[in-house]
């Protein structure tokens, strides 16, 4: 195993001049109402970054305020004028590229070439749903008796609230707002408290993009609570979206229920990354050192639980614990790092509890597993052979580098398995036989299925899950309706 850190002082101490840190309202970029700011830490180092204006409750109704004095002018705005505004916004996103990729390793901690493949990723909602807006449709027919005819439009459901997490900072913010802007909508965007300069940054290339004032609206808050309950009870409100944790999506949409509000939920993930014995092993394990590291595992479609064929578990667990043994953990910003910190010295010593308790349970670790003294939040790749299928290891969402596997001796054992969670977003089965690639994406229980690949984002797709995984779907042709409601005219014909 590789130990060697890179210098904790190849992380940035501060913020670059020309970084927007203000609440960005109205089109202006302003102070807090009361003034407040708090601290962005930087979890490589565990020092303070920057300071951001925080945003009240007064603040956020500004916000939404801004955003419905907006909404009929820009649900009149052209199809075009929206799709070359979102166009303009992927090109400067291209053109800012660097810049964004450091705001986020320095804000997340993610590698540098990481928070570049973000910023590709992120970008291309914005050119997808740009593509989109042009492509917005209805249909027009008799009614069978011939009496009436039937139009069915599609119109933009209105101001939308959106809640971002802080691991993809960029592209949660992106394929988010696009669609929603290509349909028409206006918007308020509350980013999460530990990475907010990604997203306000982002509002600068939306402003020189030429968005007019008051469609986006950016308010990040050291009290997420305080600031959406109240907007989520406006009247005026007609859509929710939010990024996170199971138990937080349930408690908005109760929130959300008291004002009927249209919803769209991407919460918690278990993802079963499955190698039967017909899988090439060395496609496997590198798909899943791509499944499980990815964001240092802080991705809700993180591989996190491994069920591996009893005939080639050995082969395939001694062979992973090998590449993990040989990454570097380090600074994002530092070259030649494979891994950045977690999030935070909570996060980390979160992964750290499930570790302890896969050993408990009668696991072995065959690397990494050691908590690391600091400065910064680094934990290690682990991998933990031998893992009981149904601990908590395996039950719980690990959102760090930790691979814990256990093996399966027939298809009907591993899909009980792997549907028994209650979430269902991502899977990934690796396999050479077509017959049971179909069978699987039928009988396993998940909204997205990655079959001999561990990478299965793409803008062009719908991301969501099933069960407890959520509500709707973001991307894809799927994800621009979620901001439209269907309006039936009806009209007689003579």
């Amino acid at each position: 195993m590789t130990d060697t850190f890179a210098p904790a002082s190849a992380a940035p101490q501060h913020l670059p001049a020309g970084v927007p840190t203000e609440l960005f309202v109205a089109g202006q970029w302003r102070v807090a109402e009361n003034g407040a700011r708090f601290g962005v830490e930087n979890p490589a180092t565990g020092e303070e970054l920057a300071t951001v204006a925080d945003a009240s409750p007064a603040d956020g109704r500004a916000a939404l305020d801004a955003a419905v004095a907006a909404q009929s002018d820009w649900a009149d705005t052209s199809p075009r004028e929206r799709a070359e505004i979102l166009r303009s916004a992927w090109e400067l996103t291209r053109e800012r590229r660097e810049e964004l990729a450091w705001l986020m390793t320095a804000e997340m901690g993610k590698p540098l070439a990481e928070a570049r493949e973000e910023v590709d990723y992120g970008g291309e909602f914005l050119r997808w749903f740009g593509e989109e807006a042009v492509r917005v449709g209805g249909r027009t027919q008799i009614s069978p008796e011939g009496r009436l005819r039937i139009d069915v439009l599609k119109l933009p459901v209105g101001p939308s609230l959106f809640i971002t997490p802080w691991n993809f900072p960029l592209a949660m913010a992106t394929r988010k707002t696009a669609p929603a802007l290509a349909a028409g909508c206006t918007v308020v965007l509350k980013p999460a408290a530990a990475t907010p300069l990604t997203a306000l940054a982002f509002g600068k290339i939306l402003q020189d993009a030429g968005l007019p004032d008051g469609v986006v609206n950016i308010v990040p808050t050291s009290s997420s609570s305080a600031l959406t309950a109240p907007l989520i009870q406006d009247r005026r409100l007609r859509k929710l979206s939010f990024t996170g944790s199971t138990q937080v999506g349930m408690r908005l949409l109760e929130e959300a229920a008291g004002n009927v509000l249209r919803t769209s939920m991407e919460l918690g993930g278990s993802a079963p990354f499955i190698v039967f014995d017909d899988a090439d092993l060395e496609l496997a394990v590198n798909a899943a050192v791509q499944a499980k590291l990815r964001n240092m595992g802080e991705a809700c479609t993180a591989a996190n639980r491994f069920f591996v064929h009893e005939s080639v578990i050995c082969s395939f667990v001694e062979a992973l614990a090998e590449r993990f043994g040989r990454l570097r953990l380090g600074p994002g910003h530092e070259p030649g790092v494979d891994l950045g910190p977690l999030i935070s010295a909570r996060q980390r010593d979160e992964v750290h509890r499930l570790v302890s308790s896969a050993v408990a349970e009668g696991g072995k670790i065959l690397t990494g597993g050691d908590l690391r003294p600091g400065p910064g939040y680094f934990y290690p790749p682990t991998v933990i052979g031998g893992a009981d299928p149904f601990g908590a290891i395996m039950s719980e969402e690990i959102f760090g580098p930790v691979a814990a596997v256990a093996s399966f001796s027939g298809e009907d054992e591993v899909v009980s398995m792997a549907n028994s969670a209650d979430v269902g977003l991502a899977g990934y089965v690796f396999t050479g036989d077509p017959a049971r690639i179909q069978r699987l994406g039928r009988r396993l229980e998940v909204g997205m299925l990655g079959v001999n690949t561990g990478l299965i984002s793409n803008a062009a797709a719908p991301f969501g899950g099933v069960k407890h995984s959520g509500l709707g779907r973001e991307g894809g042709v799927e994800g621009i309706e979620e901001f439209l409601e269907t309006v039936y005219v009806a009209t007689p014909t003579a």
